[in-house]
C-alpha cells in the first residue's frame, strides 16, 4: 500500500529525464506510400553518404522501392556525424490511410445508425404488446386445465385432526 504514491510519480520522472535526454538528438524523416520507404537524414549537407545501399539515393534522401517489410539498419555519415536507425515498416501495395477524422466520422455515423435503429424497434415493439390478432389458420387456446393433486404416497399418512397428541410429545432437536 505505500507503494502506491511513489509509482506514479517515479513514472512520471522517468519520461521527464527520457523525453530531456532524447532531446538533443535528432530524428530520421520517415515516408511510407505503399511499399516505398523515403528516409530523410537529420545531418543536412550535400555529403550525405548512405548504408548498406548507397545507389538508391535520391536528393540526399534513402529511398526503397519495393521493401518487403524486413527489420534493417539504415545509417547515414554526413561529415563527422554519423546517426543510425533500425527500420522496421509493416508496408502493403494495396493499403490506403485513414486519417483521424475520417475514423473519427466512421464511429460515429456508426453509433448513430445503431441508435436509430434501437430506437425504431423500441417504438414498434411498444405498439405490438397490446395487440393479439389470431392467425387465420389457427385454432382458439383452451383455458389452462386444472390438474388434479398429486396421488399421495402411501408411506406417510396425514396427520389427523384427532391424532395430534400421539405427535405432540416429539420435541424439536436443533443440530
Amino acid at each position: 500500500m505505500r507503494c502506491e504514491v511513489p509509482l506514479p510519480l517515479l513514472g512520471l520522472l522517468l519520461c521527464v529525464v527520457g523525453a530531456a535526454a532524447q532531446g538533443g538528438q535528432e530524428e530520421f524523416a520517415v515516408e511510407i506510400s505503399g511499399t516505398t520507404v523515403t528516409i530523410t537524414c537529420p545531418s543536412s549537407g550535400d555529403d550525405v553518404k548512405w548504408k548498406p545501399d548507397p545507389k538508391m539515393v535520391v536528393n540526399n534522401k534513402y529511398i526503397i522501392q519495393n521493401h518487403d517489410s524486413s527489420p534493417l539498419t539504415v545509417s547515414c555519415t554526413a561529415g563527422d556525424e554519423e546517426h543510425t536507425m533500425y527500420l522496421n515498416a509493416k508496408v502493403c501495395a494495396n493499403c490506403e490511410e485513414l486519417d483521424t477524422f475520417t475514423v473519427v466520422g466512421i464511429i460515429a455515423a456508426d453509433l448513430l445508425i445503431t441508435l436509430g435503429v434501437l430506437i425504431l424497434v423500441y417504438y414498434f415493439s411498444k405498439n405490438k404488446k397490446g395487440q393479439s390478432r389470431a392467425a387465420a389458420g389457427s385454432r382458439p387456446r383452451a383455458q389452462k386445465m386444472r390438474r388434479p393433486p398429486p396421488v399421495p404416497n402411501p408411506d406417510y399418512e396425514p396427520i389427523r385432526k384427532g391424532q395430534r397428541d400421539v405427535y405432540a410429545g416429539l420435541e424439536h432437536r436443533g443440530f
